[in-house]
């Protein structure tokens, strides 16, 4: 569970995103605690993956700013947002595991960039996350020999090769049959549980909704803001607005549906 602390683990202070001259998202505040799952929802457009882009660094905000443990991202020159950048660590929908790479080899692509260890650190490190995403001996494989949910863990153990303090996650249950959806949630609540670490995940999956999140926020795309926050089983019970309370109720449905 999260705990309390001066210093959220991020901030999102008065943050307004788009594209070019398109604003997807206005005037977006929340906070997020170290250890805490916490899980951004919404329907379609909303704003959902654009949210995370430029959570991790990856665009600039049109106004307002970003804080990762206290500094910001927005302000920081190249060297300190690599620095920064250094303390998380991101799966993305596809996995977007190099092909051509062994299991092996994808993990250590970040050891041997960000560190200075010896080939046989970076092999035990290597194995220490495969094990601890169930993918103990899988090292010598290629990605085309996985299956779809083996390829998300092993992508998971790939961003955790530099032992970040948070993890952020992109639709993790796209393309997964409901069984191995459901390990995928127990994988995320048990390394959160094990490592302390803090969980940012996008999805559009209510039944991971439900399982993983400590808290939710749920973005509008025709108000262009946070429509909810809270804890989703709360928020359902709370008489939420109606458009709040159609999407939560739908629980449960889309695992059933595939």
């Amino acid at each position: 569970m999260a705990e309390n602390n001066a210093v959220p683990m991020i901030q999102a202070i008065d943050l307004t995103v788009g594209y070019g001259d398109i604003v997807v998202l206005e005037n977006i505040n929340f906070t997020i605690n170290k250890g805490e799952i916490f899980v951004i929802i919404g329907g379609s457009g909303c704003g959902k993956s654009t949210i995370l882009k430029h959570l991790i660094g990856l665009y600039e905000p049109i106004k307002g700013d970003i804080l990762i443990k206290g500094e910001s991202i927005v302000k920081a020159d190249w060297d300190e947002k690599r620095r920064i950048m250094k303390s998380f660590g991101v799966l993305y929908q596809s996995g977007a595991l190099f092909s051509a790479l062994t299991i092996t080899e994808n993990i250590a692509l970040q050891l041997e960039e960000y560190t200075d260890y010896p080939e046989d650190e970076i092999f035990r490190r290597v194995n220490e996350k495969l094990k601890l995403v169930g993918l103990e001996g899988a090292g010598p494989k290629m990605p085309s020999e996985l299956s779809g949910g083996m390829k998300k863990r092993a992508a998971l153990a790939r961003a955790m090769a530099l032992d970040p303090e948070i993890l952020f996650f992109d639709e993790p249950s796209t393309s997964l049959d409901p069984v191995t959806a459901a390990m995928m949630d127990r994988l995320i609540i048990d390394l959160r549980d094990r490592l302390g670490t803090t969980m940012v995940i996008v999805t559009h999956d209510l039944d991971s909704i439900y399982a993983i999140s400590d808290r939710v926020i749920m973005l509008d795309k025709a108000t262009k803001t946070i429509v909810a926050r809270g804890k989703p089983s709360e928020l359902r019970k709370s008489n939420p607005p109606p458009s709040v309370k159609e999407f939560l109720e739908r629980a449960g449905l889309s695992r059933k549906m595939d």
